[in-house]
């Protein structure tokens, strides 16, 4: 995490991940495969700019 990382919702994560549902982000939750996140006091989930990046690195394909 870089010192200006942006928080983001999980909105915001399911748009950048173009259109995963999130019955679907939360079950991989669940599972173990999805980004480390924060989870608020209100319950609500955030996860770092910076670990999405490296979370969606983790799921290139050697070619």
């Amino acid at each position: 995490m870089r010192r200006n990382d942006e928080l983001l919702t999980v909105r915001q994560i399911l748009d950048e991940l173009g259109g995963v549902s999130r019955r679907t982000f939360y079950r991989w939750r669940e599972l173990g495969h999805a980004p480390r996140g924060l989870k608020l006091p209100n319950g609500e989930i955030r996860v770092y700019r910076s670990e999405l990046a490296a979370w969606l690195d983790t799921l290139r394909e050697v070619s």
